[in-house]
């Protein structure tokens, strides 16, 4: 089952974008350092967090590919 208790959105911070909890951390900049080749323990040093973070952080961007992908 996806968990995704580690993903919040308030509005007052980063304009409501999808953060790791109590983070100013966006998913889409784990997706964006992804997509140019560093790896999920790199992500966790970068950012300070640990790698069960960032992986959380990847699958609720998955979780958002798929449900676009499915109501397309």
């Amino acid at each position: 089952m996806l968990r995704l208790d580690r993903i919040t959105f308030d509005p007052h911070v980063m304009g409501g974008r999808a953060c790791l909890r109590g983070m100013r951390i966006t998913v889409s900049l784990i997706v964006n350092l992804v997509a140019n080749g560093m790896t999920v323990a790199e992500i966790a040093a970068a950012t300070g967090t640990d790698q069960q973070a960032a992986k959380s952080r990847l699958r609720y961007a998955i979780a958002k590919l798929r449900e676009a992908l499915s109501d397309a």
